[in-house]
């Protein structure tokens, strides 16, 4: 703790965050925290890195490019429940995959929606709910997500 000045859970304290993320095959130089929820299809590209509290849901596919950043408490869905829960189980669970391009800066607590593309990049302010695709090298934020402005002369 002295060393780094910081303190983290004990799973995270003991856990090898590359080599975590080479268990889960993400691709190289990736890292990913002890503490991430990781269930279903979930493909991780080169140099990205998974904070701590994160939820990756695969369960209707999730791919992450290169070079992305995925903010602590970041939650990103391909899958929910809604027509399920409602109809009493009657209905299936819905299911989309979920697309995260290169060079992608999400914003710590950021909930991504199941089918939502955000393309390569992109930045996301912390605390946004994205319901929708967002174009490469464009910023969002807000609940929900809006475009705020072009990242390309960046």
């Amino acid at each position: 703790m002295t060393r780094y000045r910081r303190h983290v859970s004990f799973g995270d304290l003991v856990a090898d965050r590359w080599e975590t993320a080479q268990f889960l095959g993400f691709g190289e130089g990736s890292s990913c925290y002890d503490s991430v929820l990781v269930m279903g299809n979930v493909r991780v590209g080169c140099h990205t890195w998974i904070g701590p509290n994160v939820i990756l849901d695969g369960r209707g596919d999730l791919e992450i490019g290169d070079y992305v950043s995925v903010s602590a408490g970041v939650h990103i869905y391909t899958h929910n429940t809604v027509a399920w829960s409602t109809s009493s189980g009657r209905l299936p669970e819905q299911r989309a995959p979920t697309r995260i391009g290169s060079g992608v800066y999400l914003g710590p607590q950021s909930v991504i929606a199941m089918g939502v593309t955000i393309g390569d990049g992109a930045v996301i302010g912390a605390m946004s709910y994205v319901d929708r695709d967002i174009p490469p090298g464009m910023r969002a934020w807000g609940q929900p997500a809006r475009i705020i402005d072009d990242n390309t002369a960046r």
